[in-house]
């Protein structure tokens, strides 16, 4: 994974995975790994999946070229609540374009360090294929 800003301001981390090098097919194949992920971990609670995809098709909004589908698994590590500003980082999001070879997921930096790493880690283990 790298990590970037985008847009200058948000700390973003992004891993494109080739096709070739994980036995998902497709963005609903990430997605329900990704889920099981979730549902495993007992300080993390499932949410929703939104398809950004579909959504934006239907409002006549503008696809990038090369997006074939995307989708966002919405989850929150929420451990603690120890005031009202932390409302504004949650819940969490991480986003898998398919890109027609390879599969792009993207999310953004959470504020605790043990939620980066565990989002990592479950995107890093869809590479599944040697």
């Amino acid at each position: 994974m790298k990590q970037s800003l985008l847009m200058e301001k948000y700390p973003v981390f992004d891993m494109s995975l080739p096709k070739g090098e994980t036995s998902c097919a497709s963005v609903d194949d990430i997605i329900a790994k990704l889920h099981t992920k979730i549902d495993a971990h007992p300080k993390v609670a499932y949410i929703a999946t939104f398809d950004h995809y579909a959504h934006t098709k239907s409002i006549d909004g503008t696809v990038a070229d090369g997006i074939k589908d995307a989708k966002n698994i919405v989850f929150c590590f929420g451990v603690a609540l120890p005031n009202p500003h932390v409302l504004a980082v949650r819940p969490r999001a991480i986003g898998v374009a398919d890109m027609g070879d390879s599969f792009h997921l993207t999310f953004l930096e959470p504020p605790m360090e043990v939620a980066t790493k565990e989002m990592e880690a479950w995107c890093k283990a869809l590479a599944d294929k040697a």
